[in-house]
């Protein structure tokens, strides 16, 4: 949703869903609160997934988020990034993780502008496969809009 309180005007006439919004937004939809309070940091932010089996058809206007396992190789980071410089593709984030498989092997969490589905990210996969333990396509789906 665009907001939580979107998010919440929505669970109050939708039976199969919740929201994460403030107090106030329950008291003025009226919804139960099931928990709470959930903030662990004051400058908090939030980001929401939506889980599926299927990719979005491209929009035109999306983002792709990846997850890859670089071989142990001096430069691995480097040849993690190059090919998505290489095709001018954006990078918009990027986190790392211990995969907890082998000492010191890190899970890369990157997302990136366009979709999975266009030409010059087809042939960046096709780059990254090779210096790679692991390459795995999350999904691709439009930006999110934000309200201004």
């Amino acid at each position: 949703m665009s907001s939580n309180a979107e998010a919440a005007r929505r669970a109050r006439t939708a039976d199969d869903s919740a929201a994460i919004a403030g107090e106030g937004a329950a008291r003025v939809y009226d919804l139960k609160i099931l928990a709470g309070p959930i903030e662990d940091r004051p400058d908090n932010t939030s980001r929401f997934v939506v889980l599926g089996r299927d990719i979005f058809s491209p929009s035109g206007i999306d983002k792709t988020s990846l997850m890859l396992i670089a071989k142990d190789q001096p430069g691995a980071l480097y040849h993690l990034l190059a090919p998505l410089a290489k095709h001018g593709i954006s990078m918009t984030r990027i986190e790392s993780r211990p995969t907890r498989q082998k000492k010191w092997q890190h899970a890369f969490f990157i997302d990136v502008n366009g979709h999975v589905e266009d030409d010059n990210m087809k042939q960046a996969l096709s780059e990254l496969g090779p210096v790679t333990d692991q390459l795995t396509v999350l999904g691709s789906y439009p930006v999110a809009v934000l309200p201004a």
